[in-house]
């Protein structure tokens, strides 16, 4: 559906107190959700914050649509940004990391991807206006509709009886490496690390399902949400485009004049049943060398990309080297901020920074074109960032990492999971932490 911005109605907002229990209401809000064709759920998972800064709302809710845009990489951010200026209203999207043949482009025949079609198939970039948009605290729930009557949306999704998840099959994961071309591809890397083609890079690896998977989108999402809560978790659909997303990163924030990014390296597991190795995991982390210069890189490259959009001098880190524990790992989390230059729109923050650090590694522009030499599977979604943008103009985005993604039609189901490769990094080391990383889909799923 379109609109005209300059004739429709206003958004209805009505709020209302909540005394039910608060994940039994995030059923509900999903299940009710569920017929709409597009929707965004957003859920920080009751997280009492992390570093300099918690997420704004405890859960968001957009469902439906009255407006979409979409595009491919080429000139999406400032098309994005003239379809924006039309829209003071709530926007729901993503951006693919695919973008990045766009903010980090190289001679064509160097850019030129040279991995087959994401087998997923979400657009490069897609943002929507929602029909309703519903932002949930702990104790109110604040609903925006264009339908007639915010009450009656609360009446409906109140009278919402979530069903049972459906029973996930047992589901089996082929990688697109075997352990030894895994290996094999890290050393190739660290052979370009040492001729001075990059500091750092960020390799990722694509796990499939074999055979394909049927599978019920919403118990997908209940399992991986019990499994592995964490802060910027996401449920997102376009059509038989779907994505389960337990990323415990945000990518960037941008709060009035203020930009903050929060960007992770440095990864150890969790030893939930041993509470004194626990904390010693988490210690150890934090006084780590390799990990503190995988850190310490992408801090930089992060005041670089802000510096781009920013006021000179405003760039700070207030944070340097945090460590804050998670469902099944320990993560080192640094927070970089910024004053955003006047006349900036929120899209040029988004561009300037895109694709995040964390995820590439530096400098950008050359590990972009490594990534598609020696990585396997398009990411698409994969390490891209998904989010919302206030009428306001601020935004917050997420990460998207620990994350399947699913194609109702097909029954394609995948994960993608990546580590940070330096010249002293042990190849062996940096598979097992992928298979650490994973951990949280595999017990979602009961994989193997």
């Amino acid at each position: 559906m379109t609109f005209n911005p300059t004739i429709r109605k206003e958004r209805a907002y009505a709020s209302f107190a909540i005394t039910n229990d608060l994940k039994f209401l995030k059923k509900q809000m999903l299940t009710w959700a569920s017929p709409f064709n597009i929707c965004c759920f957003l859920d920080s998972h009751e997280y009492p914050g992390q570093a300099l800064s918690p997420t704004t709302f405890e859960c968001l809710l957009a469902a439906g649509s009255v407006d979409t845009f979409s595009a491919g990489a080429g000139a999406a951010f400032s098309s994005l940004r003239t379809w924006a200026l039309e829209r003071q209203d709530w926007l729901f999207g993503h951006f693919n990391y695919d973008l990045a043949a766009e903010t980090e482009p190289g001679p064509p025949d160097v850019t030129e991807n040279r991995l087959p079609q994401d087998p997923i198939g979400f657009p490069d970039l897609f943002f929507f206006v929602p029909e309703t948009i519903i932002q949930l605290q702990k104790n109110e729930i604040r609903i925006g509709t264009f339908r007639p009557d915010p009450a009656a949306v609360w009446q409906e999704i109140c009278s919402t009886v979530p069903p049972e998840p459906s029973p996930l099959p047992q589901i089996i994961f082929t990688p697109r490496f075997t352990e030894e071309e895994y290996l094999a591809a890290i050393r190739a890397l660290q052979r370009h690390i040492l001729r001075g083609d990059c500091y750092e890079i960020n390799f990722c690896q694509e796990f499939f399902a074999r055979p394909l998977a049927r599978l019920d989108p919403y118990a997908v999402w209940q399992a991986l949400s019990n499994a592995s809560p964490n802060p910027f978790a996401a449920f997102y659909r376009i059509g038989p485009r779907f994505l389960f997303c337990a990323s415990p990163e945000r990518y960037l924030r941008k709060t009035g004049n203020t930009l903050l990014s929060q960007p992770i390296k440095g990864t150890a597991p969790r030893l939930h049943d041993d509470p004194d190795g626990d904390s010693l995991r988490g210690r150890s982390l934090y006084q780590s060398p390799k990990d503190r210069a995988e850190n310490v890189m992408v801090v930089d490259l992060v005041r670089n990309d802000l510096a781009r959009v920013c006021r000179p001098g405003s760039v700070k880190v207030p944070e340097l080297y945090g460590v804050y524990p998670f469902p099944h790992v320990h993560q080192m989390i640094s927070s970089v901020t910024g004053g955003l230059q006047p006349g900036i729109h929120w899209t040029e923050a988004i561009r300037a920074s895109f694709p995040m650090g964390s995820m590439t590694g530096a400098p950008k522009n050359s590990v972009v074109r490594l990534i598609s030499q020696y990585e396997r599977s398009r990411r698409g979604i994969y390490s891209g960032t998904v989010g919302y943008v206030t009428p306001t103009g601020d935004f917050d985005f997420n990460v998207v990492i620990r994350s399947l993604t699913y194609q109702q039609e097909t029954a394609y189901l995948s994960y993608q999971i990546g580590s940070g490769i330096t010249y002293y990094s042990d190849p062996a080391a940096e598979y097992q932490e992928c298979l650490i990383k994973a951990q949280g889909i595999k017990k979602a799923l009961g994989s193997a």
